[in-house]
């Protein structure tokens, strides 16, 4: 449960970073190059086992790592887009409630039992991220010509989770999960430092010592929201636990992190979210098997 905990932590702390980079209007494109060369560095220091170039690229995980890390670029560009179209809840909701792609993959092919309580919990928290993660009073509305991309994003997102379940449970070893994380990160920073050089080229943006802080700032919690995830995912509490309660839980201290650090306002609708992500993590934790 402690790994479960301290993931949830690390995940808000990336919202509350991210929320900074705005308020100091700080380069979101040159910060997150600098968090992922930070994530690279806290994984280095975090290496349980002497680990040499041949040997990272031998490893049966490396393949999977090198396609989290271009999903990380990937899906981070198109919440922009989607951002920029359809606008933040849109993003939000997308990305959250994708937790139903990992939780039905786990389901089915790792054929993990489900009581009735369960999935009403999951189907409860399903419907507590999407009301929680609105922050508009009309709710959520999609242009046909712009559907593509929150539906991408929520696939995207969805198969992130996925794809680190699937390679933590059949290749990554106890002794490689730093060595794995930072091989993700590694991929992302090579990706993101091209574009980086490209936004720079194209729009002669300045890098200044405020990218740096803030990278740092948001590369610690964000190289440890993936460590400690997948710790929490084989602690051995069922993957629909984890997935579901990781989730929520964000949503949930997130919310009150905007409200008490950023005076965010919420809607009757967002109450009644949060109401129903408490009552979801008290079924599902209790209902584990």
């Amino acid at each position: 449960m402690i790994f479960l905990l301290l993931s949830i932590l690390s995940s808000s702390a990336i919202y509350v970073v991210f929320k900074l980079l705005d308020r100091f209007r700080i380069n979101s494109l040159y910060a997150i190059v600098v968090n992922y060369f930070t994530a690279c560095v806290a994984g280095y220091l975090g290496l349980e086992r002497t680990f040499s170039v041949d040997d990272t690229l031998g490893q049966d995980w490396i393949f999977g790592a090198a396609l989290l890390g271009v999903l990380f670029i990937t899906v981070f560009n198109l919440m922009a887009i989607t951002t920029q179209k359809s606008g933040l809840s849109t993003v939000s909701v997308a990305s959250k409630m994708s937790v139903a792609l990992p939780i039905l993959f786990v389901i089915f092919y790792y054929d993990e039992p489900t009581g009735f309580l369960k999935i009403f919990g999951i189907i409860l928290a399903l419907i507590a991220v999407y009301l929680s993660s609105v922050k508009t009073k009309s709710g959520i509305k999609l242009e046909k010509n712009t559907l593509i991309f929150p539906l991408l994003v929520f696939l995207g997102s969805g198969i992130i989770e996925t794809l680190i379940k699937f390679l933590e449970q059949n290749f990554v070893a106890k002794e490689d999960v730093a060595l794995f994380s930072t091989s993700i990160f590694i991929c992302a920073a090579a990706i993101g430092t091209v574009a980086g050089i490209i936004q720079f080229t194209k729009k002669k943006i300045k890098f200044t010592y405020k990218e740096i802080l803030g990278g740092i700032a948001l590369g610690v919690p964000n190289y440890y929201s993936i460590y400690f995830f997948i710790q929490a995912l084989r602690s051995g509490m069922p993957s629909t636990t984890v997935f579901i309660l990781n989730n929520v839980a964000i949503v949930l201290l997130s919310t009150l992190l905007g409200i008490f650090l950023f005076r965010e306002k919420l809607f009757r609708k967002n109450w009644i979210g949060i109401a129903l992500a408490v009552v979801s993590i008290i079924l599902v934790a209790f209902t584990t098997r």
